[in-house]
């Protein structure tokens, strides 16, 4: 440690640290426009001035280290001022060169409120300029759908081109010319190709980039904000929510250091116009082949006398991709007062299973711990597409310390480098026998983590493969000495809930593609199942919020409540358990999932043991004690997940099917039914053929 004086007050800090994160340490407040603590130091912006004790002149404290600073002539610690006239002086001198040539766009610019220029301008600001001269005028640059430049207002931070060649690691945005001529542009002025690209609109410390979906759309003072959980895939980035009224404006990202830090993806900010559009808000019967809109009574007496005509072992039901534990809780316990063991979350046909321990479908290590490992393969997975927040973790780890990363599946362009071990379950069984250089690197490595996507378990062969990778991962020590880099990445939201309650077939049940069938069933119910086709024969109950696929094949439509208009518990794909927090209210007659399934079991004559949400969660609780406790990760056996994997091969290797892994990612920007109902994700999804790196590559 290192002794400073910050005004005065004395701090001990890490001879790592900056002047400026020394003074923050102080308690001083240092304004900045280039500094971002994710980012590299850049310099250039010159607002973080401070006076450092025999220097000749204010330094940039962002760019000096504390190891750097000189003590005094007899050994005192370095003396640092961030209120002396000098600093103040300072401060003011580089906000009268910033407003040179930035336009007054307060009453129009969408960062109004905001806007750090706007803050500082506020402590450091005056009210006359010494320069006269016209103002320089830059042209707009069109840089994609999701993202509105206004580059007269540029202050040239540099802190957007940082965030995509270093955090995105999709280098689209550079400067051209130099001086008051610079300007920041992607190349021959094409649209951004990353999944995180949105996130250079949180960065812009002015209003040059901003949200192109809310132009003009909002002020944050009109706005109500909720914190909340994503649920447009599996990793549970924290969200804030902002609605107005009734509707939701925009979604921006809560910092958590253990899963998103303050990133999130494209889709996840910009789905917003999908909760609104193409809403089921009302119930329908289908009738003649045409669905019309029907009361709740009417719907509850067709399904009860569908129900009460079919046998139980004809009755089923299948959960969605986006539904929360309660409601799967509430469907788990009326199926099963049927007398009806077939119920199912996995409507992709994975082949994990709460019988083979919580390890066996957990990302272990957790999203945090990707940083500690030192060797990554990754089986049947497409990161980038399924879990774009995890791959920004791994392309971090890569740029902290360039580490091996192995590749069985497709060959995509994953933001940083990997070799491409193979494309199937024979590369598998040739790595695990030894027969690939890269296996040598898997057993040298101290704590190597086995990244296992859908594109491996969701498949007919799928029990073999997980045999065959119980093999690989106990002969390189995945799980051994306090390490477990068993990591199993989820795309559905909802998939590590339902495999936690037990969401899967009971004794001689029937799996979703099973259930999913002709003649398979009489009687189904969807709880927002929408990326499955059910075939024709059975009476289909949808439980859901949009009229995607689920609904149309629907006989009784029932509206229910998006993630925004609940509250819900989702765990993520590490396994930590969290709640969404309601923004507004369900459209129309829409209500929450839990309440509909409860109203539903008196016409049933199975009425379930509750009345209201918290007495839901008390028998859920009681049931699975460990979702009671949020934002926290139980503990799992990884070594009784590879012995229950292992049992399932029966002599064979992972070979047994030549199929290459394939993402079940086809599009990035449509892989749920709000994402379909958002024209700003189908804007998106139609310039894919301009960014070919966000296709699954074929």
């Amino acid at each position: 440690m290192t002794k400073l004086v910050v005004d005065g007050i004395e701090v001990d800090v890490p001879p790592d640290f900056t002047l400026l994160q020394a003074c923050e340490a102080a308690g001083a407040e240092i304004p900045r426009f280039c500094f971002h603590e994710r980012l590299s130091i850049a310099g250039n912006c010159r607002m973080c001035l401070v006076e450092l004790k025999g220097a000749p002149k204010p330094v940039a404290s962002c760019a000096w280290g504390v190891r750097d600073c000189r003590p005094g002539p007899n050994g005192e610690p370095p003396t640092v001022s961030t209120k002396s006239p000098m600093v103040k002086k300072a401060r003011e001198g580089v906000m009268e060169f910033l407003l040179i040539n930035h336009p007054l766009d307060c009453p129009i610019c969408d960062q109004g409120g905001e806007c750090d220029l706007q803050d500082q301008a506020m402590a450091y600001g005056v009210d006359t300029t010494r320069f006269h001269e016209n103002k320089r005028a830059v042209h707009d640059k069109y840089i994609g759908p999701l993202v509105k430049t206004s580059m007269n207002r540029c202050i040239h931070c540099t802190r957007c081109i940082r965030f995509v060649a270093e955090v995105a690691g999709v280098p689209d945005l550079g400067a051209t010319g130099r001086g008051e001529d610079m300007e920041i542009t992607t190349y021959l002025e094409h649209a951004m190709g990353s999944e995180l690209q949105a996130n250079v609109a949180d960065l812009c410390p002015v209003g040059a980039l901003t949200h192109k979906p809310q132009a003009f759309n909002l002020r944050p003072w009109e706005l109500s904000k909720t914190a909340s959980v994503d649920v447009m895939d599996a990793v549970g980035s924290n969200i804030r929510v902002d609605s107005r009224g009734r509707e939701v404006m925009r979604v921006l990202p809560r910092v958590h250091e253990g899963i998103n830090e303050e990133w999130i993806s494209d889709k996840t900010r910009q789905h917003v116009d999908g909760l609104r559009l193409q809403r089921l808000d009302r119930p329908f019967l289908r009738e003649d082949g045409r669905l019309r809109p029907a009361s709740w009574a009417e719907a509850f007496a067709a399904i009860a006398a569908r129900v009460k005509a079919a046998a139980p072992a004809r009755i089923g039901a299948i959960a969605g991709d986006l539904a929360a534990v309660e409601e799967m809780w509430a469907l788990k316990l009326l199926i099963q007062a049927l007398g009806s063991p077939n119920i199912d979350a996995r409507q992709d046909g994975s082949v994990l299973h709460p019988a083979h321990g919580r390890a066996s479908y957990l990302f272990n290590p957790s999203i945090a711990g990707i940083e500690d490992a030192d060797a990554i393969l990754i089986v049947g997975s497409n990161p980038r597409l399924e879990a774009s927040i995890v791959n920004a973790r791994i392309r971090k780890r890569w740029r902290m310390a360039p580490l091996p990363v192995g590749v069985i599946g497709q060959r995509v362009d994953l933001t940083y480098d990997h070799a491409h071990l193979g494309a199937g379950p024979d590369s598998l069984d040739e790595l695990a026998a030894g027969r690939l250089d890269f296996l040598d690197v898997l057993k040298r490595a101290e704590r190597p983590l086995v990244v296992l996507g859908p594109g491996a378990t969701a498949r007919a062969d799928g029990a073999a493969i997980l045999a065959a990778l119980s093999g690989l991962a106990g002969s390189i020590g995945a799980v051994a000495g306090g390490w477990n880099g068993l990591a199993v990445l989820h795309g559905a939201a909802s998939r590590v809930g339902a495999l936690d309650i037990g969401f899967v077939p009971g004794e001689g049940g029937m799996t979703a593609p099973a259930m999913a069938e002709a003649g398979a069933l009489d009687v189904l119910f969807n709880l927002g199942a929408d990326e499955i086709e059910i075939a024709p024969g059975a009476f289909v109950i949808y439980q859901g919020t949009h009229g995607d696929r689920g609904a149309h094949r629907a006989d009784v439509i029932l509206p229910g409540a998006a993630y925004t208009e609940k509250s819900g518990t989702y765990v993520n794909t590490e396994g930590r358990v969290q709640q969404t927090g309601r923004a507004v209210f369900p459209p129309g007659d829409a209500r929450e999932d839990w309440a509909i399934l409860r109203a539903l079991s008196d016409h049933l004559g199975q009425r379930l043991p509750f009345d209201n949400l918290p007495a839901l969660r008390r028998d859920l609780y009681a049931a699975h004690p460990h979702l009671a406790r949020l934002d926290e990760i139980a503990p799992a056996d990884g070594a009784a997940a590879l012995s229950a994997w292992a049992g399932l091969g029966a002599g064979g290797g992972a070979g047994s099917g030549r199929e290459p892994f394939r993402s079940p990612v086809r599009d990035f920007f449509l892989t749920n039914p709000i994402a379909r109902a958002s024209r700003v994700m189908a804007e998106c999804s139609a310039l894919q053929t301009a960014t070919p790196a966000l296709q699954a590559a074929e």
